[in-house]
């Protein structure tokens, strides 16, 4: 399989984690939407990433399809997403969560870099939006005392909020002070120490 995109995206990040995780073997192409959009284009017309080009030549697009694609493919428990309820449900919540508070970290430094006139609403829109989502996270996770958010495995959850967070703060820095977040801030440290995070991963990158 083929992963395109870079690993300062949040969403191609949590798809290189995943199949680093899960064993499944992968070429990394780390192609930007903005510098390589022409290499993009032809397996995906919306130049988005991440980007997965399946063994037999298939695409698949947009994180959370991947994610799903990726869970079929390993033993159900192996999978890092629940497959009982009421466990499933909750874990897709938080990484719906961190997911959409990474769209909006996006839209945030779109507005701020692309744009001559700066919309003020849309960039305190975004931030409250980002903030009332990381109230949120905080207190579910300092509700919870395992190693990870839904025990003492890995999941997807994790992996979403962590690498949302990383993201949000290397590409809007201090436009959150983690100290008021301080579960979360142990959390996103934990994970990032693992030798997984730390080698899937890079700098954040400005598009040009």
């Amino acid at each position: 399989m083929i992963l395109i995109g870079q690993y300062d995206s949040p969403f191609v990040r949590r798809v290189g984690i995943a199949m680093t995780l899960y064993g499944l073997p992968f070429e990394h192409r780390p192609w930007s939407t903005f510098g390589d959009a022409d290499k993009i284009r032809p397996y995906n017309p919306l130049t988005r990433v991440p980007t997965l080009v399946l063994d037999d030549g298939d695409v698949l697009i947009e994180s959370h399809v991947i994610i799903g694609y990726l869970d079929g493919l390993v033993p159900a428990g192996q999978a890092m997403f629940p497959r009982e309820e009421p466990a499933r449900h909750r874990a897709l919540k938080v990484a719906a969560l961190a997911t959409g508070l990474s769209d909006k970290a996006v839209s945030l430094f779109y507005e701020q870099r692309l744009h001559t006139e700066i919309s003020q609403a849309w960039v305190e829109r975004c931030r409250a939006q980002i903030e009332a989502v990381l109230g949120v996270l905080e207190t579910d996770r300092a509700a919870r005392s395992g190693a990870y958010w839904f025990g003492e495995r890995i999941g997807h959850a994790d992996i979403a909020v962590a690498v949302a967070l990383r993201h949000l703060n290397d590409s809007q820095p201090g436009l959150v002070d983690m100290a008021r977040f301080p579960a979360l801030a142990a959390h996103c440290e934990r994970l990032e120490a693992l030798p997984v995070f730390r080698a899937v991963s890079q700098p954040f990158i400005a598009p040009a």
